[in-house]
């Protein structure tokens, strides 16, 4: 007895088998590719993914090359690729700041960018403060105030300090507030974070 599949559809000359099988292979020839082009609003669109495919990312000077998914954000690229895990992954949805980094002077959660979208861009992370065995100021400022506790929500507030101190210098206690307030802290330092701030921005600052 014929499989029912392999009937062929009437006037066709193509069963149903063989029309799903072409089906299914003509449909996954373009998704396999690097990228591709579609035009949208009458400008040519470079359409990624979803396989891997090689971009270029500028963390703290220094160009590297990964291979990634175009659904990869920014901190799992840095995290699982290149081994800069200095950003914390907590809550996944751009709300605590355990994972900011500075890209392009702002500073960003990068469990919310997309590693694809940081290309051409250049990105600071909590690495590059320290100077060999140096610590930064506002590093040591950390420290000076006890500005930590279980320390994870830590290199966020760093580097969400720095980004602000660069933005206003001279900040007053309500700015400061207002300027970290993208940051939690589950064990409750504000007061030792609020005070290394104002500590850096009194005279212990470096350019960096």
């Amino acid at each position: 007895m014929q499989d029912d599949d392999d009937v062929k559809e009437k006037g066709s000359g193509l069963s149903r088998r063989r029309f799903l099988k072409v089906s299914g292979i003509s449909l996954s020839v373009p998704l396999v590719m690097g990228h591709r082009v579609i035009n949208v609003a009458g400008a040519e669109v470079k359409v990624y993914g979803p396989t891997k495919v090689p971009i270029q990312l500028m963390i703290n000077g220094k160009a590297s090359t990964v291979n990634v998914e175009p659904r990869v954000t920014l901190l799992e690229a840095l995290r699982n690729e290149l081994d800069i895990t200095g950003a914390k992954r907590v809550c996944d949805r751009a709300t605590c700041g355990a994972c900011t980094m500075i890209v392009d002077g702002r500073p960003v959660y990068s469990c919310s960018v997309l590693a694809i979208e940081a290309q051409g861009k250049q990105i600071t992370t909590v690495e590059s403060l320290m100077q060999g065995d140096k610590l930064h100021p506002l590093q040591q400022a950390f420290i000076d105030n006890d500005g930590q506790q279980c320390g994870f929500c830590t290199p966020g507030f760093v580097v969400a300090a720095k980004a602000f101190l660069d933005k206003n210098p001279n900040p007053t206690p309500e700015q400061i507030q207002k300027g970290l307030g993208g940051n939690l802290c589950r064990c409750g330092t504000y007061m030792g974070v609020r005070a290394a701030v104002a500590q850096t921005a009194k005279g212990g600052r470096r350019n960096g």
